[in-house]
């Protein structure tokens, strides 16, 4: 992905999760739960955790019965405990590949992602092995809709934004609004103003450095990727590959 967008893999992932609605509907119950126990209970407008995930469920058009029911069920005494646990390894070539699980066994997740990094020519590191690749980001997707590329883009650095990107090239559908993490409240507050909802928002990892790599050598770290984002303990997966076309 040499020369494109720096952000072309977030919006990669959404592209290959939007085609697997079940399992993105799987996972974003499963944050809607995490965020109910961890973030406050369930009520959205006292919770910026749930409000995120709610915002995110409806941006893939999530049933609002559905949203509400998993709600419900997570402010209850039922519904399962999650651990979030963050894995890091090396794919193909040294591709750097961070993992965000939650997950209701710890061991059956260590070892499942433990055993897909071996069968697929990856290796999992030691904690902290890519903390100076990844850096956590504010990222909002958005649809253009008739907005006003200098006006808005304005706007957006005004509330704290670093980066808008706009689409370029044909086939692109979203507009990609990036952030340090501590601005990440302001440029929510600004959109919710503007009465415009993100598609996906959140705190993504982002990789600082990229690893250029030829089409086999992507193909084959992409077969590791999709084996991991398709284990229902993953949340959440990130590459730093940058494709050498």
């Amino acid at each position: 992905m040499a020369g494109h967008s720096k952000w072309k893999n977030i919006q990669h992932r959404k592209g290959a999760q939007d085609a697997k609605r079940g399992k993105v509907f799987t996972k974003l119950i499963k944050e809607i739960t995490v965020a109910v126990k961890t973030g406050g209970g369930g009520d959205v407008d006292a919770n910026p955790r749930l409000r995120l995930a709610v915002q995110n469920a409806r941006g893939v058009n999530m049933p609002k019965d559905t949203i509400d029911r998993a709600i419900k069920k997570a402010s209850g005494m039922g519904g399962a405990d999650f651990i979030e646990t963050t894995f890091e390894g090396y794919g193909a070539n040294g591709i750097a590949i961070l993992v965000e699980s939650a997950t209701d066994n710890n061991t059956r997740t260590v070892a499942n992602i433990r055993s897909y990094f071996n069968k697929y020519g990856g290796s999992l590191g030691k904690d902290g092995c890519l903390q100076f690749i990844f850096e956590r980001k504010g990222i909002f997707i958005i649809p253009p809709g008739k907005l006003d590329e200098e006006e808005f883009t304005m706007e957006m650095i005004d509330a704290g934004a670093e980066d808008v990107e706009f689409p370029q090239e044909q086939g692109d559908e979203y507009i990609t609004i990036s952030s340090g993490m501590e601005e990440f409240g302001s440029i929510q507050k600004k959109l919710d103003e503007l009465k415009i909802e993100p598609v996906e928002a959140g705190l993504e990892q982002i990789p600082t450095t990229y690893k250029e790599v030829n089409q086999e050598t992507y193909d084959k770290a992409m077969k590791l990727i999709d084996v991991i984002e398709d284990d229902d303990d993953v949340q959440k997966v990130y590459h730093n590959m940058d494709l050498d076309e």
